[in-house]
């Protein structure tokens, strides 16, 4: 909830103004007192003169008072507001003793319209860098980011709001993709991660679990196959947000890999890193906390979310390397590794999401492959897609946003990579080479009414082990910004 003064207090221990790319500013509310302005516009004129390129600049107004600058450039990408927010929240956190700040908005001499989209996109930023997952850390010592409360100063106090609550759905969105990766796996398994999405349905979400008996009739094998190895059982997950309740609108559909936690199988992977292998669930996390905020921004859509969820565990009963499983589509995978298992996952999910509710699209996420990291690194998602339309919009949304994705190609010579010769298609390409592009076309396979579709590969933004401009490093929430505005900005 956003908290509001009309003035100053004297006893503030800091305040915040934006001034523009020439250090000016306005005060048009009389906020300030004289003394103060003048001190600003010393400190300013010390800024011109060094011609510092900071956007973040703070002196002491006295003892007890210090003044934050935010330097806004005349011309900025549109995710600079955000990123900016996020920016002063790690500046702040350097000062021990602030625990509260004020913003003042009217600083910066915009018409009503840019100061409130600037500002909610600001605050939502500040927000984003604020996370933090400490709930296992017994000591309020060792706990994490410090809380740092705020008031607003402007005179936009209701549509400010109001533009607000559409960020607040998102970044709740966000905090609970980040949440999921966050868990430890002996917390978040199958069963248990089912109970968390379950608690959606209380924003109007229509949730729908398939436990394995009830997959195994449906014929879900090769999804079924993964967690076999597990004492803990594997679950099939819709959730649906029907914001069209009166339209004939195909809905969209997201679908997401939920490998709870990953060993490789009986293709078992080495021991280090393995730890990492908690966030093979990122997918799934991503198509959760979008729907949360389709629900909770009350998206004039209707969307669908399937996610996957299982364990991937060398048990007795565990898949075994040459395998055949015969997939919900009816094509028989020959699996020759393993620790090749979300594209298993995925491709059960995606053949499900396009026959039961015939969608305009589909887009899955994936931490499929440590091809896409070699790749692209920690920069870029790994996109791929069987429509140019879909891909483009996808590309834009992630500029805008600034959670970017590149395209790779799909083409038919590829095939050849993962044609089995005992069955309808291998999970790996033993030859060598293309690892994430024959994992997308291994997926391409399972789309069979020709919708339009495109598979994020995210192994390499999922999670970050050092801090970024809108995380403070740890599990990133990539994909629930981009996707929403996708879908708000093209499909709404």
């Amino acid at each position: 909830m956003l908290s509001f003064a009309t003035n100053l207090s004297s006893d503030i221990e800091a305040f915040v103004i934006f001034v523009t790319e020439e250090y000016n500013f306005k005060d048009k509310q009389n906020v300030l007192s004289s003394i103060t302005v003048q001190k600003i516009n010393s400190f300013l004129r010390l800024l011109k003169k060094k011609r510092k390129d900071e956007e973040v600049s703070s002196f002491d107004i006295s003892e007890k008072q210090k003044c934050f600058i935010i330097k806004v450039k005349n011309k900025y990408k549109s995710f600079f507001p955000q990123e900016s927010g996020g920016d002063l929240f790690s500046y702040i956190k350097k000062f021990k003793n602030i625990k509260k700040v004020y913003f003042y908005l009217d600083s910066l001499d915009f018409d009503k319209t840019k100061s409130v989209i600037f500002f909610s996109q600001f605050i939502f930023g500040f927000n984003l860098k604020n996370y933090t997952f400490d709930k296992y850390k017994t000591s309020s010592k060792e706990k994490g980011n410090k809380e740092i409360n705020f008031k607003i100063i402007t005179s936009n106090k209701s549509t400010i709001e109001k533009e607000y609550r559409y960020y607040d759905a998102i970044k709740k969105g966000i905090f609970l993709t980040r949440d999921l990766v966050s868990e430890p796996p002996n917390i978040l398994n199958p069963k248990a991660y089912v109970q968390e999405i379950k608690k959606l349905s209380k924003f109007g979400l229509n949730i729908k679990i398939y436990n394995e008996k009830e997959m195994k009739r449906l014929g879900l094998n090769a999804l079924v196959g993964v967690g076999q190895g597990s004492v803990n059982g594997s679950y099939l997950a819709t959730i649906e947000w029907n914001g069209k309740k009166k339209s004939n609108q195909k809905p969209l559909a997201f679908v997401g890999k939920g490998v709870c936690f990953d060993t490789g199988g009986i293709s078992l992977k080495p021991a280090r890193f393995m730890e990492e292998m908690k966030y093979d669930m990122a997918g799934s996390a991503v198509v959760v906390g979008l729907l949360k905020s389709f629900a909770l921004r009350k998206a004039k859509i209707n969307a669908i979310g399937v996610v996957g969820l299982v364990e991937n565990m060398p048990g007795g009963n565990a898949q075994r390397p040459s395998d055949i499983v015969k997939s919900f589509s009816g094509k028989t995978i020959e699996v020759l590794n393993t620790d090749a298992e979300g594209r298993l996952v995925l491709a059960d999910a995606l053949s499900f999401a396009e026959k039961k509710y015939k969608p305009k699209f589909i887009v899955d996420l994936a931490t499929l492959t440590g091809a896409i990291i070699i790749s692209l690194g920690e920069e870029y998602a790994g996109l791929f897609s069987n429509n140019d339309e879909l891909s483009k919009n996808i590309y834009k949304a992630g500029e805008n946003v600034n959670e970017k994705v590149w395209r790779l190609p799909l083409h038919k010579n590829y095939d050849k990579l993962i044609d089995s010769r005992i069955a309808d298609v291998q999970n790996i390409n033993y030859v060598g080479g293309a690892g994430s592009i024959t994992a997308a076309q291994f997926l391409q396979r399972f789309i069979l009414n020709r919708t339009p579709w495109a598979h994020l590969d995210i192994a390499g933004m999922s999670f970050s082990k050092k801090a970024a401009n809108l995380n403070p490093g740890g599990a990133t929430g990539f994909g629930v910004m981009l996707l929403n505005y996708l879908v708000k900005e093209y499909y709404e």
